[in-house]
């Protein structure tokens, strides 16, 4: 039996048609605000690129005089960006605030509050130059602020959080501490609007302005062609924890990931991915809680899908944001990633998106990036910065009534009639569906050997090969691997694949084949993070052929390569 796509897809997702309530192009550049600093020649490019390829109305493109560093003062927040965007959204009839009275009483008028009665627009768009965050003012006196937990009494800020609050901050909501999300937790997007309390902020930024500018060419690319690649989740293996919600969160996106057919890997261990693991073609990643950049993506090259979301939690995770190789937001931009977000300064856990409901707002929702991340995270006017356009929406709906399913279908069309090298990815997540709904693996086999693709892919001749191992057939999974190595990959996609055929070989007594294998390794990869793992598995071998003066030499490079101790 051969499975067809519609079958799968419908039959999987039909459940979840008209969740969502977005259409793929709603709320595009009409409803987008861009601001840049006007000293910067180079924010005020990207805004006016940004605004081009978005179609945002001229008038609603605005430049301030704002420092070129990354932090401001709250004085400076106020007068010179706070105040002059809030005018310029009046003036130009983008927002329309009223005063309203409030606890009136028969013998008193009331307390008078202005607020967003009307808007146009939803998304600010803050483009590189514009700084990233407020810093705490200790000499502001706010009434009340006793009243706020303890660690909590700061009225430092991300400058994209804090301007998400805008509405509620011209009812004079407090700045110390977080403000409550209106909109967490919806699933309806009309809530995510100005009138509710919330602007959808996000910034085009990152180690250099190229880097910025490319963030809307990734967004759009993936938006025609789809977000494909593979998907990688790192927890810390935690069990009754306080801090247990940061796995739990994280573990809630994999399983997503997983149910919607992407190629998932988790690990729970404490330590984070090691830099020897081969993380190739990412698609989707979450982890943490490394302080620094490490393991895959402070290597030299990483491999970030066009459209690629990435993110590490970090109480300190965009500390300095304009950094290729400081803390994560900026190393993680600067390795090729189209989304992401951090934190400014100490959030807390329970002030951190949630990461299941972000990635499910921008799947199966099919919500914009800006609208899952503000969907997903309890607190405004806090420490989160989200960098990425706003309105990258990778599974928006194309037609009313289109469910997450029916998106794929479509896409998975149009990708074999233009002859995208890209449909093995959805053929790939054809056989994932299959799995997750339990198929029998003979019919995923049976689906995969006759797709004429599969002769010219190694995503899914690797496949193949992972099937067949989790059957225990060696010998299909090794001729499997064999094939893909034959073909065009990606550099870190041969690592994992070669490594895995030389393992598979050891076990399949094909002890000489493995060691050859391991030696093209070495010479494919000399400065592979892990030589010395490599030559450990290199001497049993040689050990077990009694291959003396191979032995010797691997020994001489264990030795070379072991750490060294003090005697």
């Amino acid at each position: 039996m051969r499975l067809s796509r519609g079958k799968i897809i419908c039959g999987t997702w039909l459940a979840m048609g008209g969740m969502g309530s977005t259409l793929l192009g709603a709320g595009q550049g009409d409803a987008v605000v861009v601001v840049y600093n006007s000293a910067m020649a180079e924010s005020k490019e990207l805004a006016f690129y940004y605004a081009q390829c978005r179609e945002v109305p001229s008038n609603q493109v605005f430049g301030f005089d704002l420092p070129a560093t990354e932090t401001m003062t709250r004085a400076e927040f106020h007068e010179r960006l706070e105040k002059p965007l809030r005018k310029a959204l009046e003036r130009q009839k983008l927002v329309t605030v009223r005063s309203e009275i409030i606890r009136a009483t028969r013998d008193k008028t009331g307390d008078a509050i202005q607020k967003i009665a009307e808007a146009k627009i939803r998304y600010l768009t803050l483009c590189y130059g514009v700084p990233v965050k407020i810093a705490n003012d200790s000499h502001l006196n706010e009434p009340g602020t006793d009243k706020v937990r303890i660690e909590l009494r700061r009225n430092d800020a991300a400058v994209d959080s804090e301007l998400a609050a805008l509405p509620l901050l011209l009812q004079n909501a407090p700045l110390a501490g977080p403000t409550y999300n209106p909109a967490y937790g919806a699933t309806n997007t009309a809530l995510l609007h100005p009138t509710n309390g919330i602007f959808l902020v996000a910034r085009l930024d990152g180690p250099t302005v190229e880097l910025a500018r490319g963030l809307v060419d990734k967004a759009r690319e993936a938006e025609t062609n789809g977000l494909w690649g593979r998907a990688y989740f790192d927890l810390r293996g935690l069990t009754n924890t306080n801090y247990k919600l940061g796995d739990d969160w994280i573990r809630g996106a994999a399983d997503l990931v997983r149910r919607l057919g992407f190629e998932t890997v988790v690990d729970d261990r404490p330590e984070t991915f090691s830099a020897a693991f081969p993380m190739s073609q990412i698609a989707f990643y979450a982890g943490w809680y490394d302080g620094q950049v490490s393991g895959p993506f402070a290597r030299p090259k990483v491999e970030f899908m066009p459209g690629a979301v990435a993110y590490h939690l970090h109480s300190f995770s965009a500390s300095v944001l304009r950094t290729a190789d400081h803390y994560w937001v900026g190393p993680l931009l600067a390795d090729g990633a189209t989304a992401t977000l951090g934190y400014v300064e100490e959030p807390y856990l329970e002030g951190t998106v949630n990461v299941a409901s972000l990635f499910a707002n921008l799947t199966i929702f099919g919500f914009s990036f800006g609208e899952a991340v503000y969907a997903a995270q309890k607190s405004i006017s806090w420490q989160t910065t989200v960098v990425g356009d706003p309105l990258y929406r990778p599974f928006g709906r194309k037609h009313p009534g289109d469910h997450f399913g029916k998106r794929l279908e479509e896409l998975h069309g149009e990708l074999l009639a233009r002859h995208s090298p890209l449909i093995e990815w959805s053929h790939l997540q054809v056989a994932n569906l299959n799995l997750v709904m339990k198929f029998p693996l003979g019919e995923v086999l049976g689906y995969l050997e006759q797709e004429p693709m599969t002769r010219k892919s190694a995503v899914l001749q690797e496949k193949l090969g992972d099937i067949f191992y989790s059957q225990g057939k060696l010998a299909d999974a090794i001729d499997a691997y064999g094939k893909a190595l034959k073909l065009e990959m990606s550099p870190l996609q041969r690592v994992r694949v070669m490594l895995g055929r030389a393992q598979l070989l050891s076990l399949y007594t094909k002890r000489q084949q493995a060691l050859d294998l391991y030696r093209e390794f070495l010479k494919e990869f000399p400065d592979y993070p892990d030589l010395l793992g490599i030559y450990q598995k290199m001497l049993l071998l040689a050990q077990d052929l009694k291959l003396a003066g191979e032995v010797e030499k691997i020994q001489d490079q264990i030795a070379r390569l072991s750490p060294q101790t003090d005697k």
